[in-house]
C-alpha cells in the first residue's frame, strides 16, 4: 500500500506482555457486532489461530470496555486514499485497560494483514492492549517479515471484518483534521472521532 509505512503505524499504535491463563484455550470463532454512530461492522475473531490476541480482544468485548469507546484515527494512504486503515481504542479511559499480552506475529499464526483484517496495535512487540486497527485494502506490510531489519514482528492480525465494510470505508473518508498528541499523527486524527457506542457477540 502506498504511502503508509511500518514506522507510522508503529509511532500511533496503542500501547498491552504477559499471556493471561485466560488466553491460552483456543475456542468457537465468535462473531462481535461494533456498533457506531456510523453504522454496525459485523467481525469474526479467529481464536483457533490468535488464540492470545482473539481472547484479548473478547475480554475487552465481554466486560463492556469498549462501550463509549471511538475510533479515533484515519490514516489514508499517499496517493490512494480510499485505501489504508482507521484505529479503535481506548485513548480516553487508560482506567479500563488490562494487562499487555503477548505479541502473536503472523509468521506463527498464518493471519495476514489483507483487506478487512483486525489486528491489534502495539508499541514494542508484548505492548499491545486494546487499540485495533481495521485495514481497507491489502496491507501485507504490516505482516511479520524476518528478511527485515530492526522490528519485524509486525501486527498481530485477529479476525476480519464480515459484515459493514462500507461503514469502515465511511470512516476512513472522514474529516482527519484533528488534533495529534503525537506529532506523527498529523493528519490523521478523526474529527469529531467515531462513536463506538456498543461492543457485543452475535
Amino acid at each position: 500500500m502506498a504511502g503508509i509505512i511500518r514506522r507510522d503505524v508503529l509511532a500511533g499504535a496503542g500501547a498491552l506482555v504477559a499471556s493471561p491463563a485466560w488466553a491460552q484455550a483456543p475456542a468457537a470463532n465468535p462473531k462481535v457486532a461494533i456498533t457506531t454512530d456510523h453504522g454496525v461492522i459485523v467481525v469474526d475473531i479467529f481464536q483457533d489461530k490468535a488464540p492470545i490476541t482473539g481472547a484479548n480482544f473478547l475480554r475487552y468485548v465481554d466486560t463492556r470496555r469498549y462501550d463509549d469507546s471511538q475510533f479515533y484515527r484515519a490514516v489514508r494512504a499517499q496517493g490512494a486514499p480510499t485505501m489504508g486503515l482507521i484505529e479503535a481504542g481506548l485513548p480516553n479511559h487508560p482506567e479500563r485497560l488490562l494487562p499487555p499480552i503477548k505479541h502473536e506475529p503472523t509468521t506463527e499464526t498464518g493471519l495476514h494483514n489483507v483487506d478487512g483484517t483486525l489486528s491489534l496495535a502495539r508499541f514494542a512487540p508484548g505492548t499491545g492492549r486494546a487499540d485495533f486497527s481495521i485495514c481497507v485494502g491489502d496491507a501485507t506490510y504490516l505482516d511479520a517479515d524476518p528478511s527485515q531489519p530492526g522490528d519485524n514482528l509486525g501486527f498481530a492480525a485477529f479476525g476480519h471484518v464480515a459484515e459493514g465494510m462500507d461503514v469502515v470505508k465511511a470512516i476512513l473518508a472522514l474529516p482527519t483534521d484533528g488534533v495529534a498528541k503525537n506529532p506523527s499523527m498529523a493528519g490523521q486524527i478523526l474529527s469529531p472521532p467515531v462513536k463506538i457506542l456498543t461492543m457485543r457477540r452475535v
